[in-house]
């Protein structure tokens, strides 16, 4: 399991904005971070799209000194709507985004 910094990982995800949005006409895009249970860590997207908010992630697992590396490589997108559940099982990001 190879473990990188925060930055490090935020930094990629931050390349993929302007070609996210141009190819999925998304209104906007940032990050998605959350600390969660047990040393887990959740990274990924912000994504707004036609007046909709979702939250695209994987799981991380943080290590002693602040590292993180990926508990699996299936995405999960969340809405802000309540009524929508979370969806999982995406194998990459344009996928998730090709529905939205």
């Amino acid at each position: 399991m190879e473990f990188l910094s925060r930055e490090q990982i935020i930094n990629e995800l931050q390349q993929s904005f302007q070609p996210y949005i141009e190819k999925f006409d998304l209104d906007g895009i940032g990050i998605f971070e959350e600390e969660g249970k047990d040393n887990r860590y959740y990274l990924g997207y912000t994504a707004e799209k036609d007046g909709k908010t979702y939250h695209v992630h994987i799981p991380y697992i943080k290590n002693n000194s602040g590292a993180l590396a990926p508990v699996e490589t299936e995405w999960t997108v969340e809405s802000d709507d309540p009524r929508d559940e979370d969806r999982r099982g995406y194998n990459d990001v344009e996928s998730i985004f090709r529905t939205l």
